[in-house]
């Protein structure tokens, strides 16, 4: 039998897309892993080298570069703004796809030209790679960390604008909100233990399965 594998998902928007992956892949989770009512964050699988960890989408990473967890699933924003070189991400899931984009009110919008810019003060869950955008462009970036309700930030006097995940739109329109420039296009992406996936046969087999599922 392999060494025993913990594989992270994340909890939140990409878990829906990629539990028919993880199922094209020959991984089945128990029951529980779907109960709403469940608080337990490790499951079993079909498989007996397999089991799932739970975790939000920022600790995936985290577990994974740390070899807690030997594989997991993340979006491509996690993996920018770690960059922990301990990862490897061998496949594009083609899955959980969205935009990383700053945003500020439409009413600044509607004169401000981002070309203009040479100071900006930004509320984000993605500091490192909110500075690294606008020191390309020789920008200087003020990042107010946050962990979620940035869309309410400019209003409270927080910050000017925000840079955050935006899929359609809705949530910054509900808040007065516009896109005014798109950082990096994001999507689901399979990551492993660099360390694991030389020493663990198991984990390059996953590695495999996981972009046949991708081509079927």
């Amino acid at each position: 039998m392999s060494q025993p594998i913990i594989f992270a998902v994340p909890k939140g928007r990409i878990l829906e897309e990629a539990l028919p992956m993880l199922s094209r892949a020959g991984i089945v989770p128990e029951a529980a892993f779907t109960d709403g009512k469940s608080r337990a964050l490790k499951f079993a699988t079909n498989r007996p080298d397999v089991s799932l960890i739970r975790v939000r989408a920022f600790d995936v990473a985290t577990f994974v570069a740390h070899g807690a967890a030997q594989i997991g699933i993340v979006g491509s924003d996690v993996i920018d703004e770690f960059d922990y070189s301990e990862l490897y991400a061998p496949v594009d899931l083609d899955i959980g796809h969205c935009r990383i984009s700053v945003a500020e009110p439409a009413e600044m919008a509607a004169t401000d030209d981002p070309r203009s810019w040479s100071h900006v003060r930004v509320a984000t869950k993605y500091p490192n790679m909110t500075r690294k955008h606008f020191a390309a462009r020789g920008v200087q970036a003020e990042c107010v960390k946050l962990n979620g309700a940035m869309e309410i930030a400019p209003s409270l006097g927080l910050s000017s604008r925000i840079v955050d995940l935006v899929s359609s739109g809705k949530t910054l329109l509900e808040n007065g909100l516009v896109e005014v420039e798109v950082i990096a296009q994001v999507s689901a992406r399979l990551i492993v233990n660099r360390a694991a996936f030389k020493t663990n046969a198991g984990v390059g087999d996953l590695v495999e399965a996981f972009r046949a599922a991708v081509n079927d």
